[in-house]
């Protein structure tokens, strides 16, 4: 890099930032979750301060509705996948810089390989599924993370996992029940809001950057864009949050974030993929007379109607498979696990009737 490049002059006279400066911007590889409100004025303002390497992770296409804040697109735009059509228009801005898109959706088999590639990841998601995978992969790799979040006329910015600061599970631990939280495309949004937010988010990527100011490690900043009031909140680092995370990291791409955010609320599974899960924790939701007994997979019986009683028989650390006679109690049994913190959990499609059918052809399996 030429460190006197004119492009980049008026920063370079900053004494703080200067050609050293300047080449640590050139040398930083800053990847971008999401080219939509948030990612666009964060994609534009690193790539215009020569951030060296790029990557945007968005599988979604231009729409209409998107042009009155997703700056970066125009009607020429509309249908291309948005990291596509966000290259073309920051290639333009600054062709020095390396753009890496990446077209598929993020999910916890893709995030740690390409997490790994680059030092500071940018959360400009709008789901909390998205947000919570996002969290457990930079704390597994290690990286820091630049989060921002919008809500009709009011957004909060903050960075997390940053020299041993705390993550955003120990902002919230816990994701909001579905459908608590309505998105923009339900509420609204003031188009010029995630350009303010966005624009502190790439702000708080240069300091980390050219280890400038004071990052907003560890604080939660506010800000209303009706009143023009800003308002900032401690976050304090819950080891156990973060510790959860590591603990689990070797089973992170099993991990199903839309059901830990209540999105997909029930997951299905046959009787002969039960029988294939190791050290699974069987409950059976049925009444005590009930027959055939499925002594072979050595269940918990809690009878659904007792259910909540005896929620503390039932581990949270072991993944809990749920049967009952056909299917439809177990159904029942998974949302009250689901609305007393249980995550990892299955049910099995047919019930009691099913596995006892297959248990003859099937004895031994579970010991390979």
């Amino acid at each position: 890099m030429n460190s006197f490049n004119p492009r980049y002059h008026r920063q370079i006279i900053l004494p703080e930032i200067g050609t050293a400066g300047q080449e640590k911007l050139d040398t930083a590889k800053v990847l971008v979750i999401g080219a939509g409100g948030l990612g666009c004025p964060v994609l534009q303002y690193l790539t215009a301060a020569g951030v060296g390497t790029i990557g945007i992770v968005d599988f979604d296409t231009v729409d209409i509705s998107n042009l009155h804040r997703q700056i970066l697109y125009g009607t020429d735009s509309l249908g291309t996948n948005k990291a596509v059509a966000a290259k073309q228009r920051l290639t333009d801005l600054n062709p020095t810089v390396t753009i890496n898109t990446y077209t598929e959706k993020l999910t916890p088999k893709n995030a740690i390989s390409l997490f790994s590639e680059y030092n500071i990841i940018v959360d400009g998601t709008d789901n909390f599924s998205t947000r919570y995978l996002v969290n457990d992969a930079c704390i597994i790799t290690d990286k820091p993370l630049v989060y921002g979040a919008i809500f009709k006329y009011e957004g909060q910015v903050s960075v997390f996992n940053y020299q041993n600061g705390p993550s955003y599970r120990c902002l919230f631990p816990e994701p909001p029940k579905a459908g608590s939280v309505p998105s923009c495309s339900e509420i609204g949004v003031l188009g010029v809001l995630p350009g303010i937010i966005g624009s502190m988010q790439a702000n708080e990527v240069l300091k980390i950057i050219l280890d400038l100011g004071d990052v907003l490690n560890g604080k939660l900043l506010m800000y209303n864009c009706l009143t023009t009031q800003f308002s900032s909140f401690t976050i304090n680092r819950v080891t156990a949050e973060v510790s959860k995370v590591l603990d689990s990291a070797n089973r992170f791409e099993t991990n199903d974030y839309d059901l830990f955010c209540g999105v997909k609320q029930i997951s299905e599974i046959t009787a002969q993929e039960a029988f294939l899960v190791k050290n699974a924790q069987f409950i059976d939701v049925r009444e005590t007379h009930e027959q055939p007994k499925i002594e072979y997979l050595n269940p918990i019986y809690i009878p659904l109607g007792s259910l909540k009683q005896k929620l503390d028989t039932i581990s949270k650390q072991k993944e809990t498979i749920v049967f009952c006679q056909s299917g439809i109690r177990s159904k029942k049994a998974l949302d009250v696990l689901l609305q007393n913190g249980f995550r990892n959990i299955s049910h099995i499609k047919g019930g009691a009737i099913a596995l006892h059918e297959i248990i003859p052809d099937l004895t031994g399996l579970r010991d390979l």
